[in-house]
């Protein structure tokens, strides 16, 4: 759509969790460098929280791009409600393990701790990913903590990482399951990115979908893209998105507070104080129109305004 017009080789702000895109700065550079020390240290569980659309996905993908095949083997699991039957299954399937369908579950567990074995044996340390970790009936989140007991006399078979919303946090806290929770090592917490965090990411975004310059978005217009989204990764993108499809629209070249206004006006999920700016932008901007007019008329007239 507006791509060519931005010199642009693809979408900047598509809700796609692409790598390419992953932003490494703030919280999000020092959960993915914690995450990459403790694999390497074989700790235990590790979870990562964090509030709806902070990019938990997306950190889970650049983690397990992140992590040398050589020695990793990784096993992702993005919907994790899951029969603790279902989760068992998958996570062989993930590794290479030899089962079917149809095959009980004693013999699948067999085939899952076998097949640990051997990739321990080639040198290989295997990593299960848990994207939505909130969602696991109570049940299977026993069969996972089951399931990281498969060790050696040396080492755990299975490491475990859990990203989750902060729901993750209240289950965890049941006190049937505080045998797992003892077991997390490190518990790390994405956070929404600040003012100046917000200026970054929509320039790094920019950058990486091929754009020449730095300055396609106007200093106030990422004033009011950070109280509108509350620094949130993924609301950013819907309303950056909208506010380009704006001003290409007006055959603009910069993406101005008005584009914003305009986004946040079709974003019911945008923050009220966004709203109430956009509002006050949206009364405001046809006044100012009306007074460039007029002094334009003035000007042309030969008088001073």
């Amino acid at each position: 759509m507006y791509e060519r017009y931005f010199q642009l080789r693809e979408k900047p702000f598509s809700l796609t969790p692409d790598t390419q895109f992953f932003f490494n700065r703030q919280s999000h550079r020092s959960v993915l460098n914690t995450l990459v020390v403790a694999l390497q240290q074989r700790e235990g569980f590790i979870k990562v929280v964090g509030e709806v659309g902070t990019g938990k996905t997306l950190l889970c993908r650049k983690l397990m791009t992140s992590l040398s095949s050589k020695r990793y083997k990784a096993a992702y699991i993005p919907n994790p409600y899951l029969s603790p039957e279902e989760l068992r299954y998958l996570l062989a399937e993930e590794i290479g393990a030899d089962v079917s369908s149809d095959m009980p579950g004693p013999q699948v567990l067999s085939r899952i701790t076998r097949r640990l074995i051997d990739l321990a044996a080639d040198g290989k340390q295997v990593v299960m990913m848990i994207d939505e970790a909130q969602a696991m009936p109570r049940d299977t989140i026993e069969a996972l903590r089951l399931l990281s007991n498969l060790e050696t006399e040396k080492r755990k078979l299975l490491q475990v990482v859990l990203f989750g919303q902060p729901e993750l946090d209240t289950l965890l806290g049941r006190k049937d399951l505080r045998q797992l929770k003892q077991r997390i090592m490190f518990s790390e917490y994405l956070t929404p990115f600040d003012k100046k965090g917000v200026g970054y990411y929509i320039n790094h975004r920019l950058a990486s979908a091929g754009y020449p310059d730095a300055r396609l978005f106007s200093t106030a217009a990422l004033s009011l893209l950070y109280r509108a989204s509350g620094g949130v990764p993924r609301l950013i993108n819907v309303l950056a998105h909208k506010a380009l499809i704006a001003c290409y629209g007006r055959g603009n070249r910069r993406v101005t507070s008005y584009h914003i206004a305009r986004a946040i006006q079709d974003t019911p999920e945008s923050k009220r104080t966004g709203k109430l700016l956009a509002l006050r932008w949206h009364l405001l901007w046809p006044l100012l129109g009306a007074m460039s007019l007029a002094g334009t008329l003035v000007y042309a007239q030969g008088g001073v305004i």
